[in-house]
């Protein structure tokens, strides 16, 4: 049996995008898995007792946009939304940011059990 190299394994192309129709929006966007590291700030941004300005009783409302603006890149895999954009994406259609949710839940790996630690629920 081989097993994979270090070199094999670094540089895989595992953060591959993934097309979403979101027909709220009027078309479609690419969704890319958080990579270790991002996933490991994500959750220590939503463990935080401060998160970053949202108290830890409004994570919930503040999850979807926060893990959809993690998600949301362009062509180049650059993320669309950081800083106060992250807010206003959250004003926006909750079935669509739902369905920009579970592309990135599922190519992130996080699992109910994971968004229930998150939010607290």
């Amino acid at each position: 049996m081989s097993f994979l190299s270090a070199d094999e394994i670094l540089n895989a192309p595992d953060l591959k995008p993934e097309p979403v129709d979101v027909p709220e929006w009027g078309g479609q966007v690419l969704v890319q898995g958080m990579s270790g590291t991002a996933r490991d700030l994500f959750e220590a941004a939503m463990l935080n007792d401060s998160m970053d300005g949202v108290s830890k009783d409004k994570a919930m409302e503040m999850y979807r946009a926060r893990l959809s603006a993690a998600c949301l890149v362009d062509e180049n895999g650059k993320r669309l939304f950081q800083g106060a954009a992250i807010k206003r994406l959250g004003e926006k259609s909750a079935q669509a940011l739902s369905r920009v949710v579970d592309v990135a839940s599922r190519l992130s790996g996080l699992t109910k059990a994971d968004v229930e630690e998150l939010t607290g629920n």
